[in-house]
């Protein structure tokens, strides 16, 4: 398998440097820990290597779900760009790519996938889409870079008080969910079907 090392909205696969576990001799422990997966969809190569924890993952899954599919607050697209922000600081090659996927498809706007991935955290998009990225590059660099007058900004473009929460709770859950897939394996060109 051949390592990916460069940002596409390609989609890319994820291999894990240990053996996952494997559903049908899965404890019962971890196949409870199963039954809500990330995004809802199906069971991953990523969530069943965090089987291994499933106390962790028990507590993971539904988090993961609530900050970025959550119906209230910020919108998905939003929460979007915020994971591939994330992404992008830390070099996260198979969350960019997911992420971005997902931006174009709610958003239908590639261009703005396009400029991230050619220009990095210096991109410069529209207005909304900039504070947004830049308060989420902010916080995912140093926490501590995210200030006031970064919050003051995200709030001037119009972003409610639960919006902004999102938008930290989406940036920062990236800043894990990207240092746990970076230890536990790493993107790869799809295999062939």
């Amino acid at each position: 398998m051949k390592p990916v090392t460069r940002f596409t909205t390609d989609t890319l696969d994820w291999e894990p440097y240990i053996t996952p576990v494997d559903y049908d001799t899965a404890t019962p422990a971890q196949r409870e820990a199963l039954q809500e997966t990330p995004s809802h969809r199906k069971i991953s190569k990523y969530t069943l290597t965090l089987a291994h924890d499933p106390e962790s993952l028990k507590y993971r899954s539904p988090l993961f779900n609530l900050i970025m599919y959550g119906k209230d607050g910020l919108p998905r697209a939003e929460r979007e760009l915020a994971a591939v922000a994330a992404s992008v600081v830390n070099h996260c090659i198979y969350c960019g790519s997911v992420h971005a996927a997902r931006y174009i498809e709610l958003t239908r706007r590639p261009e703005v996938m396009d400029t991230i991935f050619a220009d990095g955290t210096r991109a410069e998009i529209d207005e909304y889409s900039q504070g947004l990225f830049d308060f989420a590059v902010a916080l995912s660099k140093t926490p501590v870079a995210a200030t006031q007058a970064d919050m003051n900004h995200v709030r001037d473009l119009g972003f409610t008080a639960l919006q902004a929460l999102d938008l930290v709770l989406a940036s920062a859950i990236f800043g894990w969910a990207n240092r746990l897939m970076h230890t536990l394996g790493q993107a790869v060109e799809p295999t062939e079907s």
